[in-house]
């Protein structure tokens, strides 16, 4: 698709409508006056047609415009950011259409408010650059959208894999093995696969896989461990099974082109997920944890280490499976970034279901709440030096009251030196939840209250506590302020 042309239709569109309704003019009144057909004039205004010269100049004549004036791509100060944004292709490079929307849609409301729509998109553009927002956050919060939109679900992506295990006689009822990866990569897609240590050049050391799309040659890290290995792997096929071409040949990935690239990196993990953990199988080992009236930690570490994933990955499963087939309707993924030494803990990957849970990424630098078992497990893990630490707890809000049953694994981070980081899974305790978590009650379990960051924090003499509550207490002076205006405002009316 040519951005440029698509660009400077849609502009001359803007500007047609925009001088149309400024002479109150509706389409009907000026396709009476042009002799142009209403539904052509309202092409030309959706940015799907650019009219010939006559016709602009006609357009002009009955506008009371000059010719420049309609042909200039420079906008007026009110729709400037606009322009911005189309001319940026990137309402070309997301595909609308996964969300509902239809691009013509969006021009068309662009179109009726621009003032509204402009000073609403310069909003968004001073946040982007107030917290440093690249192209590529964007793209994943975009893609989180999707994800939380569809319960991080995907029915079509769950039957390929078992026709999939079916062409390639998969047993999904056992793991699959590293070896019989390897073999369907090599002998149905004619892969050439070879290890070598990225760790000698420096510059390659966070990666764990390069693919050379022209020779079919995978390059595996010296460093992988087998989960990791299994993982990469899996996604390959994936890419091949599923016909990808516009794809990442790294990973961990290095910058996405567009946005089909982040989509289909997507697509290729979930698929991979689901053949490393098959769904029948997860869902029965979970069933039969959830048996267990008192499970100890070290069963859970025993379900995850049953398959050939890390933590991660397991953790990632369940948010697929949690929501599809325990009907557990909302529930958060956290993964938190820790580096030894430190006093900084950094959430650098979130999942919601079904609406934004409590714990969630804070970008102005706040402390997030030292009770959360996502930081303890991490503190433990250094503590310890265990290469998995795991724990789990009852979070309580100080702030809402919400409870939830937390989940999480701590690991050294295999893409950062001298890091450590903590997967969590955390599910909202409600009547239907305790139907299938028997232990919920027990008394292992600890309850903590917690907050989200200690600045917005109401918890009294908190240990643990990292900074002042100083916007909580902003807050509150603001509403002590407000409560003395309105006694001013009663005495005084």
């Amino acid at each position: 698709m040519d951005i440029e042309k698509d660009y400077i239709k849609l502009i001359f569109g803007l500007k047609l409508k925009q001088v149309r309704t400024q002479k109150n003019l509706s389409l009907f009144g000026l396709a009476k006056l042009t002799n142009l057909s209403k539904s052509y004039l309202n092409e030309i205004e959706k940015g799907k047609k650019y009219p010939k010269t006559d016709k602009i100049l006609l357009l002009c004549e009955h506008l009371d415009v000059t010719y420049d004036q309609m042909v200039s791509l420079k906008l007026d100060n009110n729709l400037a950011p606009i322009g911005e944004i189309l001319k940026s292709g990137i309402l070309k490079e997301i595909p609308l259409e996964l969300f509902g929307i239809q691009e013509a849609d969006l021009i068309d409301i662009i179109a009726n408010a621009p003032a509204k729509v402009n000073a609403f998109i310069s909003t968004i553009i001073e946040i982007a650059q107030h917290y440093n927002l690249s192209r590529e956050s964007f793209f994943l919060a975009a893609l989180r959208s999707y994800q939380e939109a569809h319960s991080n679900y995907f029915e079509d992506l769950e039957e390929k894999v078992i026709a999939f295990s079916k062409s390639f006689q998969i047993n999904l009822d056992s793991k699959i093995s590293i070896e019989e990866l390897e073999a369907i990569l090599k002998e149905e897609y004619e892969y050439n696969i070879k290890e070598i240590a990225f760790t000698d050049q420096e510059a390659l050391g966070d990666l764990r896989s390069i693919y050379v799309p022209k020779s079919k040659t995978l390059l595996l890290s010296t460093e992988l461990d087998d989960p990791q290995k299994a993982f990469i792997l899996a996604k390959e096929i994936a890419y091949n099974y599923l016909k990808i071409s516009d794809r990442l040949l790294t990973f961990s990935w290095i910058k996405f082109e567009n946005f089909d690239q982040v989509l289909n990196n997507f697509y290729a993990s979930y698929f991979a997920g689901a053949l490393l953990l098959p769904r029948k199988l997860v869902v029965n080992k979970i069933n039969a944890f959830l048996e267990n009236e008192n499970p100890k930690p070290e069963e859970f570490v025993a379900l995850i280490e049953s398959f050939e994933v890390s933590p991660e990955s397991f953790y990632q499963r369940l948010t697929n499976l949690l929501p599809k087939d325990f009907q557990l309707k909302n529930l958060f993924f956290l993964r938190l970034s820790h580096k030894i030494g430190s006093d900084f803990y950094q959430i650098n990957k979130e999942l919601h279901i079904t609406h934004q849970q409590e714990p969630h990424a804070n970008e102005t630098n706040e402390h997030y709440c030292r009770r959360w078992v996502s930081v303890k497990t991490i503190d433990e893990a250094i503590r310890q030096n265990k290469p998995h630490f795991f724990d789990a707890q009852i979070s309580s809000y100080a702030n809402s009251g919400n409870e939830y049953l937390v989940f999480s694994s701590a690991t050294k981070d295999p893409f950062a030196e001298n890091y450590i980081r903590s997967i969590s899974v955390g599910i909202l305790i409600n009547p239907t939840m305790k139907k299938k978590f028997k232990f919920i009650d027990g008394k292992p379990l600890v309850k903590r209250i917690v907050g989200v960051t200690c600045e917005t924090c109401a918890v009294q003499d908190c240990l643990e506590r990292s900074a002042p509550p100083i916007v909580l207490e902003k807050k509150k002076r603001h509403e002590n302020t407000d409560a003395v205006v309105q006694q001013f405002m009663n005495q005084y009316s």
